[in-house]
């Protein structure tokens, strides 16, 4: 065996591999003085306590973090690259939001230049926060959506994007046409949609700003291409739905509009999902579509608390994923994410763990993507996608760790209290690509 091909880390390391809800404490594994074994193609190869490590990799190349966490990096299922630099614009809701910044701000994404640098930016900022994972909107132009995947290619990252539809409700200067966008979008599929760790989301904004025939195209791309991923926006705010109600008046609600276009599905993702009525979650659980939940960005525009409970619980269970909603939502930090989530919880009277925090950020979307035996977890033959926590990051976090009495408790703490600052080293495919 050549040691040199492959490399070996020491860290505390913490194994996600069942959802907390169901199974409790027994969801996780914990390596306190664990060792990982990456593959030169960067793949895991091996994880366990080092007192465990095979002899045959005893005099691997060797990096020790001590008792910093390594754990699986982090997923974000719902977020917009064109939207990189629009973290905390004022607005009174989010159609005011939309009129008066994010369209403006997505028109400069006509320029190549201008997009292939916010693509390298944004993903920039995704790493240094412990992002490895995630599923964006692009902006309307064909190109901005190939500049991103250029620079996740680059990266080797897992990463789902796609060109965004509209053709009504928006500046003239971002709108498209349905055909013209159609044809785009599949170009773009032919051409990156499993390319490398590269997947293809389909991706009509919402129901506002796509016409009948911009629906019913995105619906015959999604049969067309079955493999490919759908994105759009669900029920996000009171204000939005009325619109929707005016737009569609033959419509049973929200849900239905998409449902008659053929946008459910089980890869579809909805993001936000906040108003949503019993028989919308029967129609989003019986085709097995996602709802996106995006606790900093409808705090920041008043659209609404999402209860998870409600949905999980419903009759007719709806899956829930996690995400940031970047730049609606306030902070790239999916630590941050967690922590908001749990706040959103609280006032619904729910109790979220730490443990389901980090599971959903983490396996949880991992699974709601399909993608779990590629990323998500810290497991033999997975993408060796991790990240490196120091749990004592600040002076604050020190001082409250010395509280913590076990490994959930100081979870909980990072997750209300941690930032970019704990994430000390991001890697890919078992590359570093970001160090702090």
């Amino acid at each position: 065996m050549n040691i040199q091909k492959f490399q070996l880390i020491y860290a505390h390391i913490i194994c996600f591999k069942d959802d907390p809800s169901q199974v409790g404490d027994k969801a996780l594994t914990d390596y306190k003085t664990g060792a990982l074994i990456i593959d030169d193609k960067g793949k895991i190869t091996w994880v366990g306590d080092k007192a465990n490590l095979p002899n045959k990799y005893k005099q691997v190349p060797s990096t020790n973090f001590g008792k910093k966490y390594l754990m699986a990096g982090f997923i974000d299922t719902h977020l917009h690259y064109p939207q990189y630099r629009m973290l905390a614009a004022p607005a009174k809701n989010l159609m005011d939001w939309l009129n008066r910044f994010t369209f403006k701000e997505e028109a400069l994404y006509g320029d190549i230049d201008h997009a292939s640098q916010a693509a390298e930016l944004f993903l920039d900022f995704l790493l240094a926060h412990g992002t490895t994972s995630a599923m964006a909107f692009s902006s309307v132009h064909k190109q901005a959506a190939n500049c991103l995947f250029e620079a996740t290619d680059k990266r080797n990252m897992a990463f789902i994007t796609g060109k965004t539809m509209m053709d009504r409700n928006a500046p003239e200067n971002i709108l498209d046409d349905p055909e013209q966008g159609a044809l785009d979008s599949q170009s773009l599929i032919d051409k990156w949609h499993g390319k490398g760790r590269q997947r293809y989301a389909i991706t009509p904004r919402f129901a506002i700003t796509s016409s009948d025939a911009q629906l019913k195209l995105s619906g015959q791309l999604y049969k067309n291409n079955p493999s490919c991923y759908l994105q759009t926006h669900l029920s996000e705010s009171l204000e939005e739905i009325n619109m929707v109600k005016d737009l569609f008046p033959k419509a049973k609600d929200y849900t239905d509009v998409y449902d008659h276009f053929g946008i459910l599905g089980k890869n579809s993702f909805f993001g936000h999902g906040i108003h949503l009525s019993e028989r919308e979650c029967q129609a989003l659980s019986a085709s097995h579509s996602k709802v996106v939940h995006c606790p900093t960005s409808n705090m920041f525009l008043g659209s609404g608390l999402l209860n998870i409970e409600y949905l999980k619980n419903a009759s007719n269970p709806v899956d829930v994923s996690l995400a940031s909603d970047i730049g609606g939502g306030t902070n790239y930090s999916m630590l941050h994410t967690i922590g908001e989530a749990f706040k959103i919880a609280s006032y619904n009277n729910v109790s979220l763990s730490a443990y389901q925090g980090f599971y959903m950020a983490t396996l949880g979307n991992a699974k709601q993507l399909g993608l779990e035996n590629e990323i998500g977890s810290i497991k033999v033959k997975n993408w060796a996608d991790f990240i490196i926590i120091d749990p004592e990051a600040t002076p604050v976090l020190a001082a409250r760790q010395q509280l913590s009495e076990s490994l959930e408790d100081a979870l909980f703490a990072l997750a209300i209290l941690g930032d970019d600052r704990a994430i000390k080293a991001t890697y890919i495919a078992g590359r570093c690509l970001h160090n702090s």
